[in-house]
């Protein structure tokens, strides 16, 4: 079976292949958990350990075909009393990052760690920040974190952080001011740069203020009464904030860690698991694998991969009739422009084109997926009567008159980014509610006899055919006597009916919600059906070097001009193959 790029942790890769004798190279970042906060105007949580190879360091080396285990460590809790948890390693192969010290708290040391925590003050003598970049590495894993005056009654120090130290709390006269948190450290390992391992800043005891989070997810120190110090962000290795000065407020959690691989060879294949660990492919056609939990990393050897954009539009749902709703768009996908493309390995790909939904009577029926690859739009949600309910999907379907609560939910099953809006809820003795949209929900209709229908959502604007298209716009709502049908969205959206006519259908192939039909009080007949769903539609943007067909003729392939490069374009409007060769 041909390979993808974006994949869960069950995704299996290189199949077929054989390894090669020279080990794979792959970069890393490996972040402990963050330190949790001290108790009662403690110190400030430090950062998890950061040993990282990327840009320009050392990678480490593995074998293809062998299981590496990955650990995640967690954050360090808030206890009370007492100092506060240091943080749990995080482990990659022959890497080990110290979780972060934690927030000092009484006349006892405060902890070391990857980042050490900030110090509480003693009576008779200043507190000393935990020591950092222990045990010791090179490059060091982080810093100590900051001091504090020589009483109990004072600002506490900051958490160390990555990048820098964290700050000394000052008191006890006047202000108290806790010590902020180390800096973090920016790395752009997974394409786009983050921040990492800030330090917690320091607690204090009012008059004050707290310290503030060290960037890279470091929680901020709390002051006066209140609930326990900021956590640390989640797997960033950020330590939390040391807990505000009153008895019995316990400083914060912090932040679990991180480890990230990636492969410098776009013919390594990486596979992460559980499914909650992911793996995408750079630009370039390394894999990148990100363990936000523990884990088990394998490295297989397999074909070079073609990255390709897409566009994938289900289609759209069926408006419904007698004054009810519109249908939801189908779900709109697209890594054009910018998003993170597809990487495809030599083969031939099914393309599955979403219907759109049917209409008959006061019913509609849901639009079904378009599917290509990895990626899959749901079809959009039908309109439907209250006795039933308006459908979710892609985006969802408008609510009918009478039943202004009655909507359908876009986005379902959820993806990321969304794939589409709600629709709206009709209004009471007037028009049905619109259809979602891909970029915005539908609209209500307005209550009264002979009151309009709301319009469908606006769809989305793409060029990755090299010209403005819009997709995947809502179904107007239908109306009941005397009132007008709310208008499609833009992007094929039909347009519910204010006439004894049935409701406007979707445009085909652009996934487009079906208009809502009319109710004619006293007609014969006095339903008027919606209209039905728009078909989707799939397009591949290849670079031009790639050999690529489309399969049936319906479908077709053409060569982009200038200034597009020579890219070439797949656009299947009918179920078929994609094949690249």
């Amino acid at each position: 079976m041909p390979l993808q790029s974006t994949r869960g942790g069950a995704s299996a890769k290189g199949f077929g292949f054989t390894s090669g004798s020279k080990p794979a190279e792959l970069d890393y970042l490996v972040v402990a958990g963050g330190g949790g906060g001290g108790f009662n105007a403690g110190g400030g949580g430090g950062a998890g350990g950061y040993r990282t190879s990327f840009p320009g360091g050392t990678a480490v080396t593995a074998s293809y075909g062998l299981s590496i285990p990955v650990t995640v460590g967690g954050g360090g809790a808030g206890t009370f009393p007492g100092p506060a948890a240091s943080g749990t390693n995080s482990i990659f192969s022959t890497i080990t990052s110290a979780g972060g010290g934690g927030g000092g708290y009484g006349c006892v040391a405060t902890p070391s760690g990857g980042s050490g925590g900030g110090a509480y003050g003693c009576a008779g003598s200043p507190g000393v920040g935990g020591a950092g970049n222990t045990p010791p590495v090179s490059p060091p894993q982080g810093n100590p974190g900051g001091g504090s005056a020589s009483s109990a009654n004072t600002g506490s120090g900051g958490g160390g952080g990555a990048t820098s130290a964290g700050t000394a709390g000052s008191g006890p006269t006047g202000n108290r001011f806790g010590g902020p948190g180390g800096s973090g450290t920016a790395n752009s390992i997974t394409g786009g740069s983050v921040t990492y391992a800030g330090g917690g800043g320091g607690g204090s005891s009012s008059p004050g203020t707290g310290g503030s989070g060290g960037p890279g997810g470091g929680g901020a120190g709390r002051v006066g009464a209140g609930g326990p110090g900021g956590p640390g962000t989640v797997n960033t290795g950020g330590g939390a904030g040391g807990g505000p000065g009153n008895c019995g407020s316990p400083g914060g959690t912090g932040g679990s860690g991180i480890v990230i691989i990636r492969a410098k060879s776009g013919t390594d294949y990486l596979t992460a698991t559980p499914g909650t660990n992911t793996v995408t492919t750079q630009p370039c056609g390394q894999d990148v694998a990100n363990f936000t939990v523990p884990g088990t990393l394998s490295v297989t050897k397999g074909a070079t991969r073609t990255l390709v954009d897409y566009l994938v539009v289900a289609g759209g749902g069926g408006g419904a009739g007698a004054g009810f709703g519109g249908g939801g768009a189908g779900g709109y996908r697209t890594s054009f422009p910018g998003g993170t493309k597809l990487g495809l390995t030599a083969g031939a790909y099914p393309i599955t084109i979403g219907a759109g939904g049917a209409t008959g009577g006061c019913s509609a029926a849901q639009g079904t997926p378009s599917i290509f690859s990895t990626i899959t739009s749901t079809g959009g949600g039908a309109a439907n009567p209250a006795s039933s309910g308006s459908i979710d999907g892609g985006s969802g379907g408008g609510g009918g008159r009478d039943f202004p609560g009655t909507f359908g939910l876009g986005n379902t099953p959820p993806v990321s980014p969304s794939q589409g809006n709600p629709g709206a809820g009709g209004s009471n003795f007037g028009g049905g509610g619109g259809g979602g949209g891909a970029s915005s929900a539908g609209t209500a209709g307005t209550p009264g006899y002979a009151a309009p229908a709301g319009p469908g959502g606006s769809g989305s604007t793409n060029s990755i055919s090299n010209s403005p298209v819009i997709y995947a716009g809502g179904g107007g709502g239908g109306t009941a006597s005397g009132g007008s049908g709310g208008s499609g969205g833009p992007g094929g959206g039909g347009a519910g009916s204010g006439t004894t006519a049935p409701g406007t259908a979707g445009t085909i192939n652009t996934g487009g919600g079906g208009g809502g039909g009319r109710y004619q009080c006293g007609g014969s007949p006095n339903v008027y059906p919606g209209g039905a769903g728009g078909s989707g539609i799939v397009i591949i943007r290849a670079p031009g070097s790639a050999s690529i067909s489309a399969a049936p003729g319906t479908n077709t392939v053409t060569t982009l001009p200038a200034p597009a490069g020579g890219c070439k374009v797949a656009n299947f409007t009918v179920p078929g193959t994609f094949t690249l060769s």
